[in-house]
Order: C-alpha cells, then sequence, then structure tokens
C-alpha cells in the first residue's frame, strides 16, 4: 500500500508535515497492546542475522539512523517492524525549537532529502521520562547527544556531560554526534586534540554513573563525511585513544555533486541515494584502520540489502537506515532482513559475523 497510496498522499504534502503526521501516527500505534507480536513477521527467521556487541543482543544488523524519533515517541511502533537496534535523538540538554521553518527538503529525483533541522527536541528531561515509561524493550535503544545551540563550544563538553547524567539509566548505548552541518560551530568538534577531550570525558562520566544507575552503555561517535582523509585518520585515532566502544560512518554530507533534484541548492545536509558508495568507502578506511578494534556502524545510503551487505563486508558490524523509509515505507526492514538472509544463504555464509570486512 505505501508506494501505490500512502507515498502519494505523504509526497503531496510538505516534508515536515509529512514527517510529524507519520511520526504522530507511529505514536498512537505505539499504545497498542501487543504491538511486539508483530515482530515475528518483520524480523529475521534464522539465526544468520543475529550477534552480540557490547553485552548486547541484536537480532538484525539494521537499526533506525537518529533524526526520525528525535524524542523517543515511537519507540514500540519503531521496534516491531522488525529494526535490530534504534538510535533515538539528537538529545540536547535543555528543549529547543531548532531552525527556522522550512527545513526539510525532498529530493525525489535522487532518493534524497537535505535537512537543516538544527536538533529541534524536548531535552533530556522528556527523553528519560519516555524511555523509562517503556514497558518493554524488545531491542536495544541508542540515544544520540549533542550540544544546545546556544551553549559555546568550549562549553560543549559539560551539554554532553549532563545528557549522560539524565539518560545513562534509560539509554543501551551514547552516541556523542559531533558531525551534525546544521548546529553552528559543532564540527569542529572533530578536530582530533578537541574530539579526544570530549569523547574521555563522556566515557568517563558513563564510568563515574555507573555506580549509581547500574549501567555502563558503550560510547560510540558519528563522524562526517567530509572530514579530509588525513583528519579523518586523526578523528578516528583520537576516538580510539579517548575509550569509545565504536563509531557511525557517516553523518550527512554538505556536498552536492551530481544532484538533480529542484531542492539540491537548500542548505543542510543530505542524505539518502547519493551516499551509498561515499559512507561505504569510509566504512572501509575506518575498517583498515581500526583493524577490527572498535565495532563500526555503517550510515548513509542503505535502500536494499545489497546495500547493506556491501557496508558489512567493507566493515561494518551494524547498518542503519532513515531516507529510505521515506521513499520505500515501513516494509523496508523486514524486506533487508529476508533478504540479508538469502545473500547469507547463496554465500555459505553461517553467521553474518562471518562476512564483517572480507572486502576491506
Amino acid at each position: 500500500m505505501y508506494p501505490s497510496l500512502v507515498k502519494p498522499l505523504l509526497f503531496r504534502l510538505d516534508a515536515e508535515k509529512a514527517h510529524h503526521l507519520t511520526l504522530r501516527g507511529l505514536e498512537v500505534v505505539s499504545q497498542v497492546a501487543g504491538l511486539d507480536r508483530l515482530r515475528s513477521f518483520t524480523s529475521p527467521d534464522r539465526r544468520a542475522l543475529e550477534q552480540t556487541l557490547w553485552g548486547q543482543a541484536f537480532a538484525s544488523p539494521v537499526g533506525l539512523a537518529a533524526g526520525l524519533d528525535k524524542n523517543g515517541v515511537a519507540v514500540p511502533a519503531f521496534s516491531a517492524l522488525g529494526f535490530g537496534f534504534l538510535e533515538v535523538g539528537t538529545v540536547t540538554p535543555l528543549p529547543q525549537p531548532g531552525n527556522d521553518r522550512p527545513r526539510l527538503f525532498r529530493l525525489p529525483e535522487d532518493q534524497a532529502l537535505i535537512n537543516r533541522m538544527g536538533f529541534n527536541n524536548g531535552g533530556a528531561a522528556a527523553l528519560h521520562a519516555r524511555l523509562n515509561a517503556l514497558k518493554a524493550r524488545p531491542v536495544p535503544v541508542w540515544v544520540n547527544i549533542g550540544r544546545n545551540k546556544v551553549t559555546p563550544n568550549e562549553d560543549a563538553v559539560q551539554d554532553y556531560l549532563r545528557c549522560v547524567r539524565a539518560l545513562q539509566a534509560v539509554a543501551d548505548a551514547f552516541v556523542v554526534n559531533v558531525s551534525s552541518p546544521n548546529t553552528p560551530g559543532l564540527r569542529a568538534l572533530q578536530a582530533a586534540d578537541d574530539l579526544r577531550a570530549l569523547v574521555r570525558a563522556v566515557v568517563q562520566e558513563v564510568e563515574e554513573g555507573r555506580v549509581q544507575t547500574l549501567t555502563r552503555p558503550p560510547v560510540l561517535v558519528k563522524l562526517a563525511p567530509d572530514l579530509h582523509p588525513a583528519d579523518f585518520e586523526a578523528s578516528l585515532q583520537a576516538v580510539q585513544d579517548a575509550g569509545a566502544a565504536g563509531v557511525i560512518v557517516a553523518n550527512t554530507t554538505l556536498s552536492r555533486e551530481g544532484l538533480r533534484g529542484a531542492a539540491r541548492g537548500e542548505a543542510g545536509g543530505l542524505s539518502g541515494r547519493p551516499l551509498t558508495q561515499r559512507s561505504t568507502e569510509l566504512v572501509r578506511t575506518a575498517y583498515r584502520q581500526l583493524r577490527g578494534t572498535l565495532p563500526i556502524v555503517g550510515v548513509g545510503g542503505i535502500f536494499t540489502a545489497e546495500d547493506a551487505y556491501a557496508k558489512l563486508r567493507a566493515g561494518a558490524n551494524l547498518v542503519e537506515v532513515y531516507s529510505a523509509l521515506i521513499y520505500q515505507g515501513p516494509g523496508l526492514v523486514a524486506r533487508i532482513n529476508r533478504d540479508l538472509n538469502t545473500l547469507l544463504e547463496r554465500d555459505g555464509v553461517r553467521n553474518i559475523t562471518e562476512i564483517v570486512g572480507v572486502d576491506a
């Protein structure tokens, strides 16, 4: 129904209005009793996709990227779609409205999106209350954290630490977001020395909070695809030196190379099909440098199982989707799970962990 009926109706609306309408619908669906039973139809039907990372079980390597459910309002509904994990946020210590509208644009000719949302969210306290109220959590829920727009970079560390303190008891992992192009100056925090200090402080805060919360969520760092190769290498080294548990490659890009869509001139971060090859190359680069010492999450332009398979073979342990959901609808995740199983069977692979990095 989605391609023939729902999508045409949604695409007649302003992109952000359609986004909020869809998210509101998923929030309502999340209140339906027994929703978790839907996972038996959307989750992998074999154990070939299962793996354990950081002591957490992942039934599928396919996760939801940050930005779609910023406030964690539809965790049960997204879990039911067959995701192996969910990343909510970006959340900031204090609520903020984000940038002025319009700030979300479709590029159908390119199967892409441009957004300049600006970390619009309800704040860390509201997210804590929402996640804490969940009756069940079928999949790991990661929390993507950032600084408020009004906080200068010299004080940014404190914003990240405030998020950790507020959310450690309900987060299955933290993702340090220093790579969004839509908060002025944020990407400067990817500079190796600044990044090392920030991540080290977050890791230490998690360790100190373990006594009180009885949890020790892993800390991952999300990097931009636009870094110069030498800077990307230095940032990876800084992340590793600081004790992070993993890296996410990559965030949205400022590049507009090869775009055809009418909205290609809009400011903001580009996501979707144009990032497929670039993000896979960056996953491969990260895997070669890290030599398997840190798990990698590949994100950018995943529309099919073949796209996900390529990132896994390049060195990703997990992958995330976002833009493809807008263009292909809620059946996307179950389809990727099913087709990943088919690819593993074709290649005679017993478990997906066996292919991680084989093309790197």
